[in-house]
């Protein structure tokens, strides 16, 4: 074999042969070639053919300042010709991962001064969950255990953070999960709240849930509530307002350590490098992070923690050790990768750019709310979803294996843009330098796209 494959062809033979992607029908992966993809610069991604597309996906909710910056490019490659690994275990450290720490203790809230760092999100999740036990350990409470989730939250993909998760689509199959310990309640989701019920009552019976399960569990008993400020792969959700206060509020009555999952809002996807405390009010106890850490350059997470925990587990004199991290925890490179990056944020002005742009982002998506098969479009800033209905009035979905949003995907990039479709939904997170002008080439073709499927439906018989 060749040391490098150019040809779309070989490429594609090469790819059904060997590589298996994340997420895909394994019947689609054999009848479709994949989307080839061979060069990025800003918001845009180029296919081997030469086509050029809007990214309105981000990579993966990642690519914040856009790609091809060419001083990240320079960071990454100088901090590989000065170190390229470092062993990040008991007593060895490198300069980029300590600046990073204290970098991120900088920009976090209140007392969260610490942090572990990970390999992206997942392992950022895991070591989260890790930390709560063994802080429970030390402080003489061994049956202090139980999570609580929600239903449609995503929390990564490794065994934990999929069990922690409650998305549907993803427990379906033939995997398996862990059942003891985690427990998952409503996800906030105000479009398809209980008929009848106003804001102020759908948010009272979600605080209500929260409440009757710890109550059910002990509250002896439970350990911790993680959640996502904004659900991302779950379908962009917002909670009601003062959700997150009114939960954080009871895990405070209740003594259980509250997690947020800003593995997607944080690092300006709000318009703030975390978005708990500035945009919902609330102070985490452990924060977790990874996507926009680095903008996609090179993978990174890290599990913020506050220093009321780091004081229980790091007691004087009790010759503890907290066995647990990774071969590529706080690699030199990807720190560089994340100090450039941040460097790039503060320095550009990007978080206000966030603020404004984002703004006009979830103005110009509402308008699509006019089209027939537009139920809910929703979102904060550079996050946002498109939900699409058989029926506007009884919200009722189109059947499941129609996969409607994948039509809408499909016509939008043949035009030139990519959205994610996820079943019933058409998902956004663009990265963060996306002008004006851009937003309106978005919400264009999308338009363009969805009554392009409309007819297509009719013609088919399903709409």
């Amino acid at each position: 074999m060749p040391a490098a494959v150019s040809d779309q062809a070989s490429l594609a033979a090469l790819d059904r042969a060997h590589y298996m992607h994340g997420y895909h029908l394994f019947d689609e992966h054999r009848q479709q070639d994949a989307l080839q993809i061979g060069a990025g610069d800003g918001a845009y991604i180029q296919d081997l053919a030469g086509n050029r597309y809007l990214d309105a996906v981000g990579g993966m909710w990642c690519t914040n300042i856009g790609l091809g910056r060419e001083e990240m490019v320079e960071a990454i490659a100088e901090q590989t010709r000065q170190l390229a690994y470092a062993n990040p275990f008991c007593d060895m450290a490198n300069p980029r991962a300590v600046e990073l720490c204290a970098k991120l203790a900088e920009l976090a809230p209140g007392d969260i001064d610490h942090v572990f760092l990970t390999t992206g999100g997942s392992t950022a999740v895991d070591t989260a969950i890790r930390l709560v036990h063994y802080y429970q350990n030390c402080r003489g409470l061994p049956h202090k255990k139980q999570i609580l989730s929600r239903r449609h939250a995503y929390h990564g993909s490794t065994y934990l953070g999929m069990s922690l998760g409650g998305k549907q689509v993803d427990r379906e199959g033939h995997f398996d999960f862990i059942q003891d310990g985690i427990h998952h309640l409503s996800g906030p989701y105000p479009y398809r709240a209980p008929a009848g019920l106003s804001e102020a009552e759908y948010l009272d019976s979600l605080v209500a849930e929260f409440e009757a399960k710890v109550l059910q569990l002990g509250a002896e008993n439970v350990a911790a509530f993680i959640g996502e400020p904004v659900f991302g792969s779950g379908g962009v959700m917002v909670p009601p307002a003062g959700y997150h206060r009114r939960i954080w509020e009871l895990c405070q009555r209740y003594d259980i350590l509250f997690i947020a999952d800003e593995v997607v809002t944080s690092f300006g996807r709000l318009g703030h490098f975390f978005a708990s405390e500035s945009v919902f009010g609330v102070q985490p106890d452990i924060i977790t992070t990874a996507k926009g850490l680095t903008s996609g350059y090179q993978p990174l997470g890290a599990c913020l923690f506050s220093e009321r925990i780091w004081q229980v587990i790091a007691e004087p004199d009790q010759g503890r050790c907290f066995t647990h991290g990774f071969t590529y925890s706080g690699h030199p490179v990807a720190c560089a990768a994340a100090l450039k990056s941040i460097e790039i944020i503060q320095r550009e002005g990007i978080l206000q750019h966030v603020e404004e742009v984002g703004r006009y982002f979830e103005e110009q998506l509402k308008t699509l709310l006019d089209l027939p098969i537009v139920g809910d479009v929703r979102g904060l800033r550079f996050m946002a979803c498109v939900e699409f209905v058989a029926d506007k009035a009884s919200k009722a979905l189109f059947p499941e294996a129609l996969n409607i949003g994948e039509w809408v995907h499909l016509r939008a990039q043949k035009r030139g843009l990519l959205v994610r479709p996820m079943v019933h939904l058409n998902v956004m997170s663009p990265p963060l330098i996306l002008t004006r002008e851009q937003v309106d080439f978005i919400v264009r073709v999308l338009r363009e796209s969805i009554l392009e499927t409309l007819e297509d439906l009719k013609q088919a018989g399903h709409y």
